[in-house]
């Protein structure tokens, strides 16, 4: 039986090329991620925010904020555009995130075959600014590009840490974490974050 859509006897291509980013489109797609994480955070909310930007590079099509510690930005927006957009679409698209998906992230967005990962603010800086032993966030120390490595059969582009645009989510995000980290990390100066 032939995927829907296509024609009797024909498979989709799943992975058609992707348009590549301008650093304008790169900026524009972080800023409208930020966007959603300000009004994460107004409402309450962890500061992690993800957009889904459309094979235009322009285009926002969805964006989610993290729900709790078990419905992230990056993993809730992945199962709800699998929901509402065909496969091939979904491998031109862009997936932009406030921060580096997690693993279990990574995974979702692999399994919804959505074809570019764009981050700004890095797993290491988000460990070293929620300090150890938060509860709110007990960071993994699997990165994106690790998890990925282990998926060898899609190529997704992965774009990140961004240095200009990460150091915005860092310094508007401690204002969250800083209310959250463990108080004996809390008397301290704040960490020293790397790029």
């Amino acid at each position: 039986m032939a995927e829907p859509g296509s024609a009797a006897g024909t498979t989709p291509n799943l992975f058609p090329e992707r348009k590549p980013m301008t650093p304008a489109q790169i900026a524009s797609g972080i800023q409208a991620a930020l966007t959603v994480q300000r009004r994460a955070v107004a409402f309450g909310k962890r500061p992690f925010a993800a957009v889904l930007i459309g094979p235009d590079n322009d285009e926002v099509l969805l964006t989610h904020q993290s729900v709790d510690q078990v419905n992230h930005a990056e993993s809730s927006l992945a199962r709800l555009a699998y929901k509402h957009y065909p496969k091939e679409y979904l491998w031109q698209c862009s997936l932009f995130s406030t921060w580096e998906p997690c693993g279990m992230c990574t995974a979702t967005i692999y399994w919804a075959h959505i074809g570019r990962i764009v981050f700004a603010g890095s797993n290491d800086q988000l460990y070293e600014l929620t300090g150890p032993g938060n509860k709110e966030n007990f960071t993994m120390d699997w990165h994106t590009r690790d998890v990925l490595k282990g998926c060898p059969q899609k190529n997704i582009e992965v774009i990140g840490p961004l240095e200009d645009e990460g150091m915005i989510v860092v310094e508007e995000s401690d204002k969250y974490w800083s209310k959250t980290r463990p108080v004996s990390d809390r008397t301290t100066k704040r960490p020293q974050l790397s790029s």
